[in-house]
């Protein structure tokens, strides 16, 4: 399939700003550490049941050394509702016990550094970089690399070369926005099995309406 063109691309966007004006984060974060526990937490789980997790457990712990009180059973009795919970409390205590010992309970702001971190990837550190650094990032998680590649404003077969060929096509002043306008359209309308494409206001850009 091929892409979209450049003014193309600038209409979809337009009109998703128009579509989503409230766009933001929908995990809820005080500072770039409950950021970075709510994203690991997020993986394979809705962001919904991650809140409900994080509300009691960012109470209760609020830095990495108070998290480090905690053993992976103890952890995970908190966090079980969030599925694959041994990994991802094993994943947490490392990467606190890392922020507590090299960044002195700081949660670092590069890539390479961030994904240092067990549990952390691509699409998690740029989220923190993004939302709670205000970096330019875009993170390309399951909605993002579905609806870009879905209209057709890139044309790739994995995460990685979507993010790299959206930081071309996009003006890099709106990567932070972007991230959240394609989630939203992922979300409410762009679904995986079942996009509602007759209500899309950009099915006459969509390459995917296009070939119905």
């Amino acid at each position: 399939m091929k892409s979209l063109s450049k003014d193309k691309i600038n209409i979809v966007m337009k009109k998703l700003e128009t579509l989503y004006p409230d766009a933001k984060p929908e995990l809820n974060f005080s500072n770039s550490f409950e950021l970075l526990i709510a994203t690991i937490l997020s993986a394979q789980c809705t962001d919904v049941r991650v809140n409900k997790v994080t509300e009691k457990l960012f109470k209760d712990f609020k830095t990495p050394k108070e998290f480090l009180t905690l053993d992976i059973d103890g952890l995970s009795k908190y966090i079980h509702s969030c599925g694959f919970y041994n990994s991802k409390s094993k994943n947490i205590l490392e990467t606190c016990k890392i922020l507590v010992e090299k960044y002195n309970s700081e949660v670092p702001t590069n890539m390479e550094d961030l994904t240092t971190l067990p549990g952390v990837g691509r699409k998690t550190a740029n989220v923190v970089r993004s939302c709670a650094f205000n970096i330019p990032s875009l993170a390309v998680d399951t909605h993002v690399f579905r609806v870009t590649n879905r209209i057709g404003i890139v044309n790739e077969d994995n995460v990685l070369d979507t993010e790299l060929s959206l930081m071309k096509k996009l003006k890099k002043s709106t990567w932070n926005k972007a991230h959240h306008l394609f989630i939203f359209h992922g979300r409410r309308l762009c679904k995986s099995r079942k996009p509602d494409c007759e209500n899309c206001m950009i099915n006459s850009e969509c390459l995917y309406f296009k070939n119905l």
